[in-house]
């Protein structure tokens, strides 16, 4: 927003308030599961397959054309195709924990009280698919992130004034979807065109229409707070329903208890969900490829860029062809808040690091570990670079802001991956890990 533009009807200098329960309440730690889900049951589907399904169905309530006859001499024109959309994709998804109209577990006085109305968004993913489409990256933002939250629309009319800090998690109850895109492309500089909000209902419908998702525990993940309760002993697990959800928002039933760790148990889960599609023979079954569409578009807010069926579709198509190897799930890197240790504040070299392979549109290679909460399985793939590959160094608290370290140029074409610094945490979707229990 330019300095000159028009102020707004009203201004207001804060976002109504959104009623938060306290632990014993069962307070909902992330709404990961609909972001997630939704990110690879829609868009990670190779070959288009799930989003060119939920088209027909829109189709279908089309009355059949009218054949219009030719002149002498003239031919048909060709129906054109639908091919993936041109160039690059970023792609915000958010998971909102409201309670409001989920109903079963979550119509209770105890849960609405935990949260009502908008509510937070207790997950941010950024989808970015390269120009190339040779490789994508999903980015997960703590919502325990101290960041500056730019000025925002009010949905009732008006502005909320810009903040120097507030949490990750306040912006989509404060400005809405608009506020979550805003504040994301201010963090990281690239500009979003696509967006979409998912409830806790998406999380149980998607689950089950796949079958539900087999995940490597491997420590027993147990978790009171969660609704309903975990207690999932080690070994493979498969998790559907409400079980699903439980296991996506866990927070003190894995790793070290944090959002940190959470968000590391949420990539186990949809990693597998990755392979479980494009391996596991959902795109070859109509019966659970259709159900999954119906399951995504059913339970989303979209952004009126992504209204039209054909952009989902070819959003979808740009993933075709876009190996399980290059798709890279990251945490946003951040070290603890100085002003406050139960919150986080972004790191500022490596994030720069991340910032400009997004920015510049650039492949990347993670060093790091997978997080927290996760554990590679044994005999899976890793994503260390090669020895020739030299890292960026991260040191916490560092000042400098490096520009992206790349790798030697790899055989095949395309640009040579940016080397992320190692406190920069993830995995690639064709890595097998297991999640590790708060024990």
């Amino acid at each position: 927003m330019s300095d000159g533009a028009p102020m707004r009807r009203r201004r207001s200098n804060g976002p109504p308030s959104v009623r938060h329960g306290r632990l014993h309440k069962r307070r909902p730690y992330a709404t990961v599961a609909k972001v997630l889900v939704a990110t690879l049951g829609v868009l990670i589907v190779s070959g288009g397959s799930i989003a060119a399904i939920a088209a027909w169905d829109v189709a279908r309530t089309i009355k059949p054309g009218v054949h219009l006859a030719l002149p002498p001499g003239k031919t048909a024109v060709p129906i054109p195709s639908v091919g993936a959309i041109d160039g690059g994709v970023n792609l915000l998804l958010t998971g909102t924990d409201t309670r409001t109209g989920q109903g079963g577990a979550f119509s209770t006085a105890d849960e609405l009280s935990g949260s009502s109305g908008a509510g937070n968004n207790d997950v941010t993913m950024l989808v970015h698919i390269a120009q190339n489409h040779q490789s994508a990256m999903v980015v997960s933002f703590p919502r325990d992130m101290m960041i500056p939250i730019p000025e925002c629309p009010n949905p009732t009319g008006g502005t909320y004034y810009a903040v120097d800090k507030g949490m990750m998690n306040s912006t989509l109850s404060r400005g809405g979807l608009s506020c979550v895109v805003l504040t994301i492309e201010k963090l990281t500089g690239v500009s979003i065109p696509f967006a979409a909000e998912v409830s806790f209902d998406g999380v149980s419908a998607m689950s089950n229409a796949v079958g539900g998702v087999t995940v490597c525990l491997a420590s027993p993940v147990v978790d009171k707070y969660t609704n309903p309760p975990l207690d999932l002993a080690a070994g493979e697990q498969t998790i559907v329903g409400p079980e699903a959800l439980s296991f996506l928002r866990s927070r003190h039933g894995v790793g070290d208890g944090s959002d940190l760790g959470r968000i590391s148990n949420q990539q186990v889960f949809l990693s597998a969900l990755a392979r479980k599609i494009v391996n596991g023979g959902v795109l070859a079954n109509p019966f659970q490829l259709y159900p999954l569409a119906k399951a995504a578009a059913s339970n989303m807010t979209l952004s009126d860029t992504l209204t039209n069926p054909t952009t989902m579709v070819q959003i979808a198509l740009a993933l075709k062809n876009t190996g399980l190897d290059k798709m890279t799930f990251i945490q946003y890197p951040v070290v603890t808040d100085p002003d406050n240790v139960n919150r986080v504040i972004p790191h500022s070299s490596s994030a720069e690091v991340l910032n400009n392979a997004l920015v510049n549109d650039l492949p990347v290679q993670l060093t790091g570990t997978t997080g927290r909460a996760a554990e590679l399985a044994p005999g899976s793939p890793t994503a260390t670079p090669t020895p020739t590959q030299a890292a960026a160094p991260s040191t916490p608290g560092a000042t400098t802001t490096p520009g992206p370290t790349t790798a030697p140029a790899p055989a095949t074409s395309g640009p040579a991956p940016v080397v992320l610094p190692s406190d920069t945490t993830g995995q690639t979707a064709n890595q097998q890990t297991c999640t590790k229990g708060n024990g």
